[in-house]
């Protein structure tokens, strides 16, 4: 972070300094919501939540050497003095003011680029694909998790310097206007909207509305800036005309064609073990050979995402098409895969879903399966679904039947929907079983796991499925997993 003073920050936010030996002139140079990050000379920050409230571990940040709150009240210490804090009417957009003014500082001292990332699927993965691509180019600072909201974008800001060159933001909605307001806040150069699905379609209230909010982004963006446009999506397609950008595409469809440069993917397909593999056309007619560490087909949207805006800030074909070859999964539960010594592999990408992306996990589950001794999907509840809830579980259930998956496992009370898809479709016995939490299937998949079964888990954040996912796996890091990730902040995760 850079350095602010208290001063700044209470005129930047239109706070109020209060607890401070007015003599005493305070600067911090970091920033963090959890008071176990606190660093010394750090700005705490005293967010509430739906779960916990900040304020309460004001003490705790100073204990680890934070030297200032950003707050709502006043906080005392044990013995009674006010800890010096910034107190504003609401912190989360007091973090906007904050982050707004340090990315226009940046750009006043330094070559700053500012990349927004959005779509209903694949941000993450986008991102972390961008940032290994950019890293060896120039100083770049990305997301940790998933920080794509209201308070995740700030803290992702906060975590550049002067020296950075590439500022990588994920984007996340659950309402109209949550794009533009983040957008508001960085200013993008280049914008990138991955795809539009159903996901928190009972929150928008129909899938126009996600379109809508998704396409926030490239209308943020300034004549000077860069639209990067999957044209594989007739949704995302159809926002050519929401921004005075220059325009740039990437597409599977070698019949596509467009004015401006069309980043193409020709021939893609997967190994034997599931990774996307694929010839990579650049603008410039250069073609490279790629096989990606990912696990499935639909990931060559986010690869070919990345490419595409690697390739319109600079960096040539062949750094592009080297990195994109070695470049895995950098953040956790997003196709996580585990081989077991006893012969079980399990996929955990239990960290969101809706029904596109359950469809390719799914579809993925199914090919690899085709070699292995029993497929299972372990599946829970696709949360945020609105009215189209129990239809789309439904439809869910069906796919993984059609698919030819050898095990269905519907975790939680809501999923029986998805239970009943299954059944009618015609998954007898105990092909598919319903179960009330992930403590009855752990115990299923405990006695009846065998070498060279692949198991699948899927479901939403909310749904807890991961961590399940992460015992069947014997993982190191499921002993390690917090209760509460702290790759969601914010008042609620926003996919």
């Amino acid at each position: 972070m850079i350095e602010f003073s208290a001063a700044e920050i209470a005129a930047l936010t239109g706070g109020i300094l209060i607890g401070d030996d007015p003599g005493r002139e305070i600067t911090v140079t970091s920033a963090a919501v959890d008071s176990r990050e606190s660093a010394p000379g750090g700005l705490f920050i005293a967010k509430p939540g739906a779960e916990s409230d900040g304020h309460l571990f004001v003490g705790a940040a100073f204990g680890r050497g934070a030297v200032l709150a950003l707050a709502e009240r006043e906080v005392t210490g044990e013995d009674q003095a006010v800890f010096p804090s910034v107190v504003v009417p609401d912190v989360v957009l007091a973090m906007g003011a904050l982050a707004a003014e340090t990315v226009r500082r940046l750009r006043a001292r330094g070559d700053l680029t500012v990349i927004g990332i959005t779509g209903s699927a694949g941000k993450t993965t986008t991102k972390d694909l961008l940032a290994g691509i950019l890293g060896p180019i120039g100083p770049t600072v990305a997301p940790r998790g998933s920080y794509n909201g209201e308070v995740g974008v700030p803290l992702t800001v906060f975590d550049a310097g002067w020296d950075t060159r590439y500022l990588v933001i994920e984007m996340g909605a659950t309402e109209p206007g949550n794009i533009a307001y983040l957008a508001s806040l960085v200013h993008p150069d280049v914008g990138v909207v991955l795809g539009v699905g159903s996901a928190h379609v009972g929150e928008f209230g129909g899938v126009e509305n996600i379109t809508r909010t998704k396409g926030e982004l490239l209308e943020a963006l300034p004549a000077t800036g860069i639209a990067v446009i999957n044209a594989d999506d007739e949704r995302v397609l159809g926002m050519r005309g929401r921004t005075l950008a220059r325009q740039v595409f990437f597409t599977s469809s070698a019949d596509f064609r467009a004015d401006g440069d069309v980043l193409l993917a020709r021939d893609g397909t997967t190994t034997a073990e599931g990774n996307p593999a694929f010839t990579l056309l650049f603008p410039d007619g250069s073609e490279h050979d790629v096989v990606s560490p990912l696990l499935g087909l639909h990931h060559i949207t986010n690869l070919l995402a990345a490419a595409a805006i690697a390739y319109e800030v600079g960096c040539t074909p062949e750094h592009i098409a080297v990195s994109l070859r070695s470049l895995a999964a950098a953040s956790r539960w997003r196709m996580e895969r585990t081989d077991r010594a006893d012969g079980v592999t399990v996929i955990n990408d239990a960290y969101n879903a809706n029904p596109e992306s359950m469809r390719a996990a799914l579809r993925t589950l199914a090919e690899l399966g085709r070699s292995r001794h029993r497929s299972w999907a372990v599946l829970g509840e696709m949360l945020e679904l609105g009215d189209r809830s129990i239809e789309e579980h439904d439809l869910l259930g069906r796919v993984v039947v059609r698919l030819n998956i050898s095990k269905l496992i519907c975790v939680g009370p809501n999923t029986r929907a998805l239970f009943n898809g299954a059944v009618l479709e015609g998954s007898w016995g105990s092909e598919a079983v319903h179960v009330e939490d992930a403590e009855a299937a752990e115990r299923i998949l405990d006695a009846e796991l065998e070498p060279g079964d692949i198991v699948l888990f899927k479901s939403s954040n909310g749904a807890g499925l991961r961590f399940l996912g992460d015992r069947i796996a014997g993982s190191s890091k499921a002993a390690g997993s917090p209760a509460h990730p702290a790759d969601t902040p914010g008042r609620a995760h926003q996919p």
